[in-house]
């Protein structure tokens, strides 16, 4: 599936535009390269789905979860199997793990992309 087009384009930039207190939080600790010199992109298309953070490199995408997402369990597990399915490692936190203990979150996603 082509997943770069003019409509996932535009969806991709809204989303940006748009983000949460925790992936704009989180976003000043990955951008830039300065996680492990990992380079992420925010809200990257991967199928049918938008990814918060993507590191194609290392094949790995960062979920936060907020309050929206307690009811969207079978929603998140349809989309973390289709994305492994795909070759990628997900790892989902949610916005009070980003809050609370961003240097664990930082260090886990660490270890991911060192294959941990």
């Amino acid at each position: 599936m082509d997943t770069n087009t003019p409509d996932t384009t535009i969806r991709s930039r809204a989303l940006r535009k748009a983000p949460s207190p925790g992936e704009s939080y989180l976003w000043k600790h990955l951008r830039s390269r300065q996680l492990a010199g990992a380079k992420f992109r925010r809200q990257m298309p991967v199928g049918p789905y938008f990814a918060d953070f993507a590191c194609t490199e290392f094949r790995c995408i960062i979920e936060i979860d907020g309050s929206s997402h307690e009811a969207k369990e079978t929603y998140d597990f349809a989309r973390d199997e289709f994305m492994a399915k795909d070759g990628w490692k997900v790892l989902r936190f949610t916005e009070a793990q980003v809050r609370a203990d961003l240097e664990a979150v930082l260090q886990a996603i660490a270890c991911a992309l060192d294959g941990e």
